[in-house]
């Protein structure tokens, strides 16, 4: 049986391939996704517009899970430090992410992390 985390960590190599759909493949069809201090979007075509410019971008992902937690819920928790290539920047974001899941997709997706550091190297 898969677990939850198993899923985040398939989700994250989604990211890493860069792969929008694949992304969106993981999530419920009115799944929310919020990077704390921004937006909220909600179902796909909302998420996809929020990500694809974004790894449109991005030359490479790479997203390094530092610690990973699983709740009796389900809830999924991670430490991570998100890397992306833009050009001839790389940007390293410390985050702090929450999934949480119906059945075996994720419904709602919180990143938290240090916006003003973020934009600092986006410079």
């Amino acid at each position: 049986m898969t677990s939850n985390s198993e899923r985040v960590r398939d989700f994250i190599a989604a990211w890493e391939a860069r792969d929008v759909e694949a992304i969106l493949a993981r999530m419920t069809p009115g799944a929310t996704y919020l990077n704390v201090g921004l937006s909220e979007a909600q179902g796909h075509d909302a998420i996809r517009a929020t990500i694809s410019p974004f790894l449109m971008t991005a030359s490479a992902v790479r997203w390094s899970i530092t610690h990973i937690a699983e709740t009796a819920e389900g809830v999924v928790l991670t430490e991570r430090i998100d890397v992306f290539v833009m050009g001839d920047k790389t940007l390293s974001v410390p985050v702090m992410g929450a999934f949480e899941f119906q059945g075996d997709l994720i419904s709602a997706w919180r990143d938290y992390f240090d916006l003003p550091g973020f934009q600092a190297q986006m410079a």
